[in-house]
């Protein structure tokens, strides 16, 4: 999705710094265009103030191009699947005993990797902040169940149904921000998010026709900014 702003400066590099302020983003971020340069100046204008307009303009996005659309995966055979399954469950009873009393887990096989499940109501800080922890464990956990196997192992870990509760309250979030943006004329910019987090928001105002996103800003601090439709 295109986005392109007009900056204003004394000097071109003035004009463009500011503009890459506003948009919150860096030089190799954006095309550049002057639309009034310092050079072009009148002999009546002289004694005008000088001002220099730039238009800069986002280029595509390829990563939220990534975020919005299905990836294709990478299918594991059931040889794959099975020994996936096994390097897994060794690390999880090893990972246990280190947990409360009464912790269970559940590890599903799938096409492309493990779903698991680790259930106890004393595991918050195994969540983390806004999922931090719990996405941290999930790489390793991936790492671990991928030993010997050539294909990338794809595991999705949820700990007390925490994932289903956060999709819930980012669709709410994307659908209150939608409408503040329609009543107000104004685009909104989000808090940093995880890929995984910024996916659900693109998603689900894909299904809105007066809205629009689109993704600023560098990782870790990478935002949704949500804008009306042009």
């Amino acid at each position: 999705m295109e986005k392109s702003i007009i900056s204003e400066g004394k000097t071109t590099n003035e004009a463009i710094e500011k503009g890459l302020k506003q948009l919150n983003v860096s030089k190799n971020k954006v095309e550049i265009k002057v639309l009034e340069s310092e050079d072009k100046r009148s002999f009546f204008s002289i004694l005008a103030p000088r001002v220099v307009k730039v238009e800069l303009t986002l280029k595509e996005d390829r990563e939220e191009k990534r975020e919005v659309r299905v990836k294709k995966e990478i299918k594991l055979t059931e040889e794959e699947q099975e020994l996936a399954k096994k390097n897994l469950e060794e690390f999880m009873e090893s990972l246990v005993k280190q947990l409360p009393e009464n912790t269970k887990y559940n590890i599903e096989k799938t096409k492309t990797g493990l779903d698991v499940n680790i259930n106890n109501e004393n595991l918050g800080y195994l969540i983390g902040y806004r999922g931090e922890t719990l996405y941290a464990i999930q790489n390793i956990m991936s790492a671990v169940a991928g030993k010997g196997i050539e294909n990338r192992v794809r595991v999705i870990l949820d700990i007390e149904g925490y994932k289903a509760k956060r999709e819930k309250t980012l669709e709410d979030l994307a659908n209150k921000v939608a409408k503040t943006v329609i009543r107000t004329r104004k685009s909104v910019t989000l808090e940093p998010m995880q890929a995984y987090e910024r996916k659900i928001i693109h998603s689900k105002l894909q299904e809105n026709s007066k809205v629009e996103t689109s993704s600023i800003g560098e990782e870790p601090h990478r935002r949704i900014v949500v804008s009306l439709k042009k």
